[in-house]
This record gives C-alpha cells, sequence and structure tokens, in this order.
C-alpha cells in the first residue's frame, strides 16, 4: 500500500511540475527554450541533492535544519587546508569534514536522546558562525579549473552539476529502496521501539543518517562553489526551508516512516520552476520567498489529507 502511495504523490508531483511548465510556456515563449530547460535543472540541481539529503532524514523520523549551513561551512573548512588547487584532495577533504559535522548531529540525537529540531537548529547557527570566522566574513575567489569545472561545466552538453544531481538520485534511490538500509531506516520513522524490538541497530543508523545528509550537503555545497567561483560563507541561507519543502511535496511525511527520493527530486524542480517562472516575468526576489512559503504550507495540508 505505501508503494502505491509513493508512486501516486509522485506522479501528482510530476503532473504539478508539468503544469507550470505549460503555464510559463504560454505567458513566456521563452520560458519553454532549451536554453531556459537547461538552466532550470542547473539551478535546481543544488536545491535537488539537498531535497534528496531532506527526504532521507525526514522518512527516517527526523529533521535536519542545518543543511543550508552544512554546505558552507563544510567547505570553508577545507579551505583552512592549503590543497584547493588539488581539486580531488579538497573534495576529499570537504567530504570528511561534513560527515564529521552530521556525525555530531547523529550523536547528539542518538547517544543524548536530543531532539532533532534541537540539535540541528544548534548546528545551522554553529556551522554558519564556522563559516563566517573562518573567511572573516567574505567569499573567496580564485578557484582552481578543477573546482570550476564541477560548477560551470559540461559533459555533451549538459550541465555537470545536473549530472550530479541525477546520479546522487539514483544513489539514494537504490539505497532506500534496495538495501537493509533503506528498509531499517523506514522502519525506524515509522516506529523507532518496533523497530528496535525487532534488532534494528536504531543508534548507528540514525548516525549514519545524519552523516548522509552532510555528505548531500557537503555535495550541494561543492555545486554552489563551482557554479559561483567562490568559497561563500553566506551560501545555503535558507536552502534548508526549500529543501524540506521539495521533500515535503515530494511525498515525505513529517512523522517518518514514508519519503521518496523521486518525489523529493521532482519536488525541487517543482521549485526550480517555479522561481525561473517568477524571474521570467520580473516578480521580486521577495515575492518569490513568499511563494515558496505558500507552497510549502499548500504541501503540508495534502501531506495530511494524504495520511488521513
Amino acid at each position: 500500500m505505501f508503494a502505491k502511495l509513493k508512486n501516486a504523490t509522485a506522479l501528482q508531483t510530476f503532473f504539478v511540475l508539468i503544469v507550470m511548465v505549460l503555464v510559463f510556456a504560454c505567458l513566456n515563449p521563452f520560458f519553454f527554450s532549451v536554453q531556459n530547460l537547461l538552466n532550470i535543472l542547473l539551478a535546481s540541481s543544488v536545491i535537488g541533492v539537498l531535497s534528496i539529503g531532506a527526504a532521507l532524514v525526514i522518512g527516517g523520523g527526523g529533521i535536519d535544519l542545518s543543511s543550508g549551513s552544512m554546505m558552507a561551512c563544510s567547505i570553508a573548512l577545507a579551505s583552512v587546508v592549503p590543497c584547493q588547487e588539488h581539486a580531488v584532495l579538497f573534495l576529499l577533504i570537504s567530504a570528511v569534514l561534513g560527515m564529521l559535522l552530521g556525525a555530531v548531529n547523529g550523536l547528539l540525537i542518538a547517544r543524548i536522546k536530543l531532539p532533532p529540531f534541537i540539535v540541528t537548529l544548534s548546528m545551522l547557527s554553529i556551522a554558519r558562525g564556522l563559516a563566517l570566522v573562518i573567511t572573516d566574513g567574505r567569499p573567496i575567489y580564485g578557484l582552481s579549473p578543477g573546482l570550476r569545472f564541477i560548477g560551470q561545466g559540461e559533459i555533451a552538453g549538459i550541465p555537470f552539476p545536473v549530472i550530479i544531481f541525477v546520479l546522487v538520485a539514483i544513489a539514494a534511490h537504490t539505497l532506500l529502496r534496495f538495501t537493509a538500509f533503506g528498509t531499517h531506516l523506514l522502519a525506524i520513522g515509522d516506529n523507532t521501539r518496533a523497530a528496535q524490538n525487532a534488532g534494528v541497530a536504531v543508534t548507528r543508523h540514525t548516525i549514519l543518517l545524519y552523516t548522509l545528509s552532510a555528505l548531500l550537503a557537503t555535495i550541494a555545497g561543492i555545486l554552489f562553489m563551482g557554479r559561483v567561483n567562490a568559497i561563500d560563507p553566506s551560501a545555503g541561507q535558507m536552502y534548508e526551508l526549500a529543501a524540506i519543502t521539495a521533500a515535503i511535496i515530494g511525498g515525505s511525511q513529517l512523522n517518518g516512516g514514508r519519503t521518496s527520493v523521486v518525489g523529493a527530486a521532482l519536488g525541487a524542480l517543482v521549485i526550480g520552476t517555479l522561481q525561473n517562472g517568477l524571474n521570467i516575468m520580473a516578480v521580486a526576489s521577495y515575492y518569490q520567498q513568499l511563494a515558496i512559503g505558500v507552497v510549502l504550507i499548500l504541501a503540508m495540508i495534502l501531506n495530511r489529507r494524504g495520511r488521513a
């Protein structure tokens, strides 16, 4: 039954996406151009990777409000090591540091039994503060060609961030649907006590879950860094809201036990399409924030009705 519900939600999200594309295309013919559609995919890639992390955490019965700050912090921490000319080494250090921050979230939640909302809200502030302190509050420009390619390069005409987004979505979907980790994750989100009684290592899975979420936030931060050609301590501000919104649009239930990677990716495309369409129509950015907030409320209403 859950599988049917997940598929139905993903189809609904896809239908909403198609309707939005058609509406904006009617309002402005440029919207449906190949270049603009690639722009939407490119703009959605960062939020898309974050939304996949949000969907996994929500499916496990948690919440991660620190993902936007993690984007900036992991990259800023790696910049302390003089290895920016060696792209692979820089990426590895960023990933390890990001996962360490995520493991801290997981340990506080799983071992100390602190509420995920409080822990990740605190980490949001700590990670952002660390990023600002390390960079002295200013962007660090002048990245190596390898790092710039990650955000600005193309393969066969497809932006490299879009390729990364698709690969992350495939990997996360496989992890969630076809591995023991994914099964245990949803079991924990559905009923933690029952999962523990069934022999699931709840503590270990929770730590791994938040570590994975931080890794995905780091990947999103790397994509953002390459795109703007700078290590920006303000990167990812309010992105956690968009990521959670995308996950909920895609069918994730905030009480856990049900989530969809495909739905979250489609939800990110819905948000990216909405922002792009409003930009083309010359709608001010603060109205776009208002629109995202309204979409989140509507998604929550539909989410609640889906559980009824």
